[in-house]
């Protein structure tokens, strides 16, 4: 799957945010290896805690259907491109250190493609703990 289409579902998922609160709607949709999209979007709780990202939705319907192996993940948000949060970047390197990075605007407009190391720096994961 090309960037833009990628770009184009995680636009598509930002339409069905629920943000009331902040009114910061996020969209995003992650791409498996063997080329499943899985979308997600902001769920936002009046206990705001209780919140959830829409990268984090992605990635856990991901696993919740037995994939754990990504290629790509697209973020759609406002009007300029956005980064996930230290929490959806820690969750996505759990599973693909080496993970695409698409940052898009809320429109798809403008995007740009890095890799997660460079959104998480010396990242921390199974590797890392006493016999991983």
């Amino acid at each position: 799957m090309d960037e833009a289409r990628l770009v184009a579902a995680a636009v598509e998922a930002r339409r069905r945010a629920y943000a009331p609160y902040s009114g910061f709607a996020v969209g995003a949709a992650l791409l498996s290896t063997g080329g499943k999209l899985f979308t997600g979007c902001n769920v936002e709780n009046a206990s705001y805690g209780l919140t959830v990202c829409a990268e984090r939705v992605a990635l856990f319907k991901a696993v919740s259907e037995g994939v754990r192996e990504f290629a790509a993940i697209a973020v759609a948000c406002g009007d300029s491109p956005c980064s996930p949060c230290g929490a959806c970047r820690q969750a996505l390197y759990e599973f693909a250190p080496n993970l695409k990075v698409i940052l898009a605007d809320g429109e798809g407009r403008r995007w740009e493609a890095l890799p997660l190391s460079s959104l998480l720096p010396k990242g921390f994961g199974p590797a890392d703990l006493a016999g991983g």
